[in-house]
């Protein structure tokens, strides 16, 4: 059954580079600025909505084949391709993410209704983030968290074998806060033999993707004293029902999920399935984390912090007062 056209519109796509306030370091590797791809979609009355992704080489892509896969859609677009249609149209990742928010952002302004009533939500509360301290020294990372004092840290780690003394200096420099870490499937399999239980003493409360995504299948029957979080082996609905046997909690990332049609739906299915929900995004603007805040509410952990990365977000953009991120701001998105 063909889907229903949606009003023709004129898409542009351009590059957008934004400094990053220092260094951002995972387990992968290292950059210093935020390389990101805006559509923009116009509609014959001027109406225009915008969307924001983040090409990631780790699932295959870059920012010039992302680029052109968006700008290939143009043709669909002036023909009345509508958000159904898109899912449809294009394999999720980040190229359908900018498109398919676009779309939201679009008919809000179209129609004068927020992106939350459209999605059928309640109006959006503030939510409060984790805040990301890069992989570096024990001392360096302590110090970080020492400076910022933020309620809920997320700790990046290596796999070095020194993972360890940096969530211990990190703990001591920060006894209060919260603590989650985040391998970024720099670990093996013998790490989970001592590293669960000598973080749940330190009372980190989750680890996220220990392994590599195809290493998964060594999680089973695991069982660890601190949730594990699936980020990298994570992506849309499919294999949720895999994942909820090895994992407690589900990172939803926009640029995975292909937009926030499916990543509302896999947010739901989630839920569902009993796995806890964590909203996690990219190093990007405020117009990335825009529509990430319609997935964060009530969700059990928020890591929209990209904008705190940056040297500067862009205007207008959230309001980040501490670690709660505020909706309010007018203009940015939806």
């Amino acid at each position: 059954m063909p889907f229903p056209p949606a009003p023709p519109v004129r898409l542009t796509v351009r590059q957008e580079r934004f400094p990053i306030r220092g260094t951002f370091r995972i387990s992968r590797g290292a950059k210093t600025e935020a390389l990101v791809l805006v559509a923009e979609l116009t509609d014959g009355d001027g109406h225009v909505g915008r969307g924001e992704c983040v090409p990631y080489a780790r699932y295959g892509e870059s920012v010039e084949g992302v680029e052109a896969a968006m700008k290939a859609m143009a043709d669909a677009f002036a023909r009345g391709l509508s958000r159904r249609a898109l899912a449809h149209a294009m394999p999720a990742g980040a190229a359908r993410n900018a498109l398919d928010c676009a779309l939201w952002d679009l008919e809000a302004r179209r129609t004068g209704r927020p992106a939350w009533e459209l999605a059928g939500l309640a109006p959006l509360e503030p939510v409060v983030t984790a805040f990301t301290l890069s992989i570096d020294t024990p001392d360096a990372m302590a110090a970080a968290a020492g400076s910022v004092a933020r309620p809920l840290l997320k700790l990046k780690l290596a796999g070095d074998g020194i993972d360890l003394d940096r969530v211990a200096a990190v703990r001591a420099a920060a006894p209060t806060s919260r603590l989650i870490v985040d391998a970024n499937e720099g670990w093996k399999p013998d790490d989970l033999a001592t590293l669960p239980d000598a973080f749940a003493r330190l009372g980190v409360e989750m680890i996220e993707q220990p392994l590599p995504a195809g290493a998964d299948q060594a999680l089973d029957g695991f069982k660890s004293p601190i949730r594990l979080g699936a980020d990298e082996s994570a992506h849309g609905l499919d294999g949720l029902e895999e994942l909820a046997s090895r994992y407690q909690v589900v990172n939803i990332k926009l640029d995975k999920t292909g937009g926030l049609t499916e990543g509302l739906a896999v947010k739901a299915r989630a839920q569902a399935l009993g796995l806890d929900v964590m909203v996690g995004c990219m190093v990007a603007t405020s117009l990335s984390m825009a529509p990430a805040l319609l997935l964060a509410q009530g969700a059990d952990y928020v890591d929209l912090d990209g904008p705190l990365l940056l040297a500067s977000d862009r205007e207008p953009g959230l309001i980040y007062d501490g670690a709660l991120v505020r909706p309010e701001a007018a203009g940015v998105w939806g």
